[in-house]
C-alpha cells in the first residue's frame, strides 16, 4: 500500500506544497532571482512616446587632462555651464557636491553663474553633517509618519554661496536591493524633522516652475505624491519608483560638446577614473549622473513601472492553481507534458505582456520553476513506477514469452491487462510418454534424470517462445502453454499447432542425440484446445502467476491425456481444427465425452501442412466413411475400411487404425442399443 502511495504522481502535491510555501517565506534566493527577471523585463526593448529630451556631459579623462587633477577650478565649472545653455540647454543638473571651498578660489565665480542660470545641485544624506542644505519647499500632510519613509540622521550640503545661488538642490540617496543593485529610488528622504526631494525630484519641480512638492503620508507610508503643476507621481509606501531604462540618453564628452541641445536636460558628472565608482543596475554599472538622468527620465515621461500589492498573493495563487491542474492531467502523458509547456512559458507570455501594456511587474520565474518541479516530480514517479512495471513484466514473463514479447509489454504495459479477462485462446498440454522407462535408467542418479529432463524441456520449450506462445507453467515432466494472451495473437491456432508439429520434429532431433548417449527415447503427446478463457495474474497477494482457467483449460489437458489411446500424437479440439482446416490436413479422431463430462466433444488430429503431406481426397473421403459407419454401429464395414487406410498418410495413422479396430470389436460385442449416440464416453484421463 506504502509502495502504491509513494509511487502515485500525486505525490507531487507535497513538491507543489513546499513550493508554495518556499515562495510564501521568500528567502533571499528567491527574491533575488525575480528581482534579475525584473532587470530582463525593465531593460527589454520599449516604444516611448515624445521621450523627455535628456542628455548628459562626462567629465572624463579629456577634461582632466585640459584643465588639471579633480576637483576642477571651479571656475571651469561655470565656464561649463554658461557654454551649455549657449549651446540650448534647458536645465542643468551639476552633479557634482561642493561641500568645502574651492581651494583655486573659484567659488564667487560659480555662486554668480549659479544666480545667473539655473542649476540643480545635489546634496548627500549619511551619517555626517556639513553646511546646512538650503529649506526643502514640501508640503506635508501627515508630517507625524515622516517616520515611515527613508530615514537619514544628517546631510552633506554644498557651501551655503553655491547651496543658496543654485535653483534647487536634492539629495542624490539610492536604496540597493537584496542583490546590491539600484533598481527603485526613494523620491523623498526624512532627514531630521524635514522632508527632503531628491535630485530627480527637484530637477522636476524647476522644470516645470513650481515652488513646492505635496506629500501625503499615512501610517503606511506614502500615500500620494505630486508637483502641482505636472500631477501626481506614482511611488510604493516608501516613495520610490522603479528606474525605466527603455529610453536612450545620448552622452557626451566635456570636451567635445554637440552645437545644439535642443533644450535638453542635462545632467553633468564625473566619468574619469578614480574619481566616483559607478552604480550597479538593471542594466548594468553606470555613472552616478546617468542614474540620475535615468530616474529623471522616468518621472518626466510619465512612466510608471509598478509591483502591484497584490501581485505576491497572485503568483502564489497561480502556482497552486496550476500545479493541481497539471497533476491532475499527468494521467495522461502528451496532453500533460503539453500543459507543462502552455503553463510554462504561458506565465512568461502573461508577465512579458503585463508588462509591456500596463507597465506591471509579475515573477514567472517562482511560477515556471514551481510547474518544472511539480511535473518533474510527477512524471519521475511516473517513470519509476513504468520502469519497476517492466521490470515485474520482464520478471513474470521473461521465463515463458520470448524476448520480442516481453520488450512489447515493456514497451506497452496497457498492453497487459491485469486480474483476469475473458478472451479466446489455443491452449496446449504435453506430456512425456515412456517416462518410466526412463526413470528406470537413471536409478538413484537423480541428478542425472534432473538434468535429460531439462534438457528435454529446454528443447521443447524454445518452440513454444518461438511461435509467439506463453509457457504457463512445467508440471512435472508435462508443460502447458497458450496463445492469444498476453499480447494479441488473431492467429493463435494455427501458431499452437505449427509449435506443436515443431516440437515433435524436435522431439526426433533430441531422441536421435540422447540414444548415441545410451538414454531411451522420449515420446510425447500434445492435446490443443481452443476457447473462452479467464486468463490474468491469479494468486495470492503473496504470489501470483500469469494463467488461464476454464473449461475449455480442461478439455485441453483432457485431449492430450487421449493422444496415447487414440495412438496419435497430437489431439485438436473443435475449434483448434476448424482455424487451421484450411492450411494443415486434419483428420477427425472421435466423438467422446472424456471423463467428467456428459456432452461428446468432436476430436482431430493434424498431421502437417496440407503443402507438405502427401494425400488423396478418397483417403480422406474413406477415413471420414469409416467413422460414420462407426456410429451407424457397422462394426465390421468400419474394420475393413480400417484395414483399407493403414499405411496410408506414410503411415502416421496405423495406431490410430489398430486401436479402432479394437474399439469396433469392443463395440460390437457390447450390445449397444439401436439410438446409441455413438459417443465414447472416456473412464480415464
Amino acid at each position: 500500500m506504502l509502495k502504491k502511495i509513494l509511487l502515485s504522481p500525486w505525490t507531487a502535491l507535497a513538491t507543489l506544497v513546499i513550493i508554495v510555501a518556499v515562495r510564501v517565506a521568500d528567502p533571499s534566493f528567491v527574491e533575488s532571482v525575480r528581482l534579475r527577471y525584473f532587470d530582463t523585463l525593465i531593460t527589454s526593448p520599449r516604444t516611448i512616446t515624445a521621450p523627455t529630451n535628456i542628455a548628459t556631459v562626462n567629465i572624463d579623462e579629456a577634461a582632466l587632462a585640459q584643465h588639471g587633477q579633480w576637483p576642477l577650478d571651479r571656475r571651469v565649472l561655470a565656464r561649463l555651464v554658461r557654454d551649455l545653455y549657449d549651446r540650448g540647454a534647458g536645465l542643468v543638473v551639476l552633479n557634482v557636491l561642493m561641500s568645502e571651498p574651492d581651494r583655486q578660489g573659484g567659488d564667487a565665480v560659480l555662486a554668480r553663474t549659479l544666480r545667473e542660470y539655473p542649476v540643480v545641485l545635489p546634496n548627500v544624506p549619511g551619517e555626517q553633517a556639513r553646511n546646512r542644505a538650503r529649506q526643502p519647499g514640501a508640503a506635508v500632510v501627515g508630517s507625524q509618519y515622516l517616520g515611515t519613509i527613508v530615514e537619514y540622521p544628517n546631510i552633506l550640503a554644498n557651501i551655503p554661496a553655491l547651496e543658496n545661488a543654485a535653483m534647487g538642490t536634492g539629495t542624490i540617496n539610492t536604496m540597493t536591493e537584496i542583490d546590491g543593485v539600484t533598481r527603485r529610488v526613494p523620491l523623498i528622504a526624512t532627514i531630521g524633522d524635514k522632508l527632503y526631494p531628491s535630485l530627480a525630484m527637484e530637477t522636476l519641480r524647476v522644470v516645470v516652475g513650481d515652488s513646492t512638492f505635496q506629500v501625503k503620508l499615512s501610517e503606511i507610508g506614502v500615500e500620494k505624491m505630486r508637483v502641482p503643476k505636472f500631477g501626481a507621481i506614482n511611488t510604493d509606501n516608501l516613495g520610490r519608483i522603479w528606474i525605466d531604462w527603455a529610453a536612450t540618453t545620448p552622452s557626451y564628452s566635456m570636451m567635445d560638446l554637440p552645437l545644439d541641445l535642443d533644450r535638453a536636460i542635462v545632467v553633468v558628472g564625473p566619468t574619469a577614473a578614480g574619481i566616483s565608482n559607478p552604480v550597479p543596475t538593471a542594466r548594468g554599472a553606470v555613472w552616478p549622473h546617468e542614474l540620475q538622468a535615468a530616474v529623471i527620465a522616468t518621472m518626466a515621461n510619465d512612466t510608471n513601472i509598478q509591483r502591484p500589492d497584490w501581485a505576491d498573493g497572485g503568483e502564489i495563487l497561480a502556482i497552486l492553481i496550476s500545479g493541481v491542474i497539471l497533476l491532475f492531467l499527468t494521467r495522461w502523458t502528451y496532453a500533460g507534458l503539453a500543459t507543462v509547456v502552455v503553463l510554462a512559458v504561458g506565465g512568461i507570455g502573461v508577465s512579458q505582456y503585463a508588462y509591456h501594456n500596463f507597465l506591471f511587474l509579475f515573477d514567472a520565474t517562482a511560477y515556471g520553476a514551481g510547474i518544472i518541479l511539480v511535473a518533474l516530480h510527477a512524471y519521475g514517479v511516473k517513470f519509476v513506477s513504468e520502469f519497476l512495471q517492466k521490470q515485474q513484466i520482464k520478471r513474470q514473463f521473461g521465463t515463458y514469452l520470448s524476448p520480442a514479447m516481453v520488450e512489447k509489454l515493456q514497451q506497452n504495459p496497457e498492453l497487459l491487462k491485469l486480474g483476469g479477462e475473458s478472451r479466446e485462446l489455443s491452449i496446449m498440454f504435453t506430456d512425456v510418454r515412456g517416462f518410466t522407462s526412463i526413470s528406470e535408467h537413471y536409478g538413484e542418479d537423480v541428478q542425472g534424470l534432473t538434468k535429460i529432463m531439462n534438457r528435454y524441456m529446454t528443447a521443447m520449450t524454445a518452440k513454444i517462445i518461438d511461435n509467439q506462445g506463453t509457457l504457463d507453467k512445467y508440471i512435472g515432466d508435462a508443460q502447458m502453454a497458450f496463445w492469444n494472451a498476453p499480447l494479441d495473437d488473431p492467429d493463435h491456432a494455427l501458431h499452437a499447432v505449427a509449435t506443436a508439429l515443431e516440437m515433435m520434429g524436435s522431439l526426433d532431433a533430441f531422441n536421435k542425440e540422447i540414444t548415441t548417449e545410451g538414454v531411451p527415447p522420449f515420446g510425447m503427446g500434445l492435446g490443443i484446445n481452443t476457447g473462452t478463457v479467464v486468463v490474468g495474474n491469479m494468486g495470492s497477494s503473496q504470489r501470483f502467476d500469469y494463467t488461464c482457467l476454464g473449461d475449455s483449460v480442461n478439455l485441453a489437458s483432457r485431449l492430450e491425456g487421449q493422444s496415447k489411446p487414440y495412438g496419435v500424437k497430437i489431439v485438436l479440439g473443435p475449434k483448434t481444427a476448424q482455424q487451421v482446416n484450411t492450411d494443415y490436413l486434419v483428420l477427425p479422431l472421435d466423438c467422446i465425452a472424456v471423463k467428467g463430462k456428459k456432452d461428446g466433444v468432436d476430436i482431430f488430429t493434424v498431421l502437417g501442412l496440407r503443402s507438405e503431406v502427401a494425400h488423396d481426397a478418397a483417403d480422406i473421403q474413406m477415413h471420414e466413411a469409416m467413422l460414420e459407419l462407426y456410429r451407424q454401429q457397422k462394426f465390421d464395414q468400419a474394420i475393413r475400411f480400417c484395414d483399407m487406410l493403414r499405411g496410408r498418410w506414410a503411415g502416421s495413422m496405423d495406431h490410430y487404425y489398430d486401436a479402432w479396430v479394437e474399439r469396433c470389436w469392443e463395440m460390437k460385442n457390447a450390445k449397444l442399443p439401436k439410438d446409441w449416440d455413438g459417443i465414447f464416453r472416456a473412464t480415464s484421463k
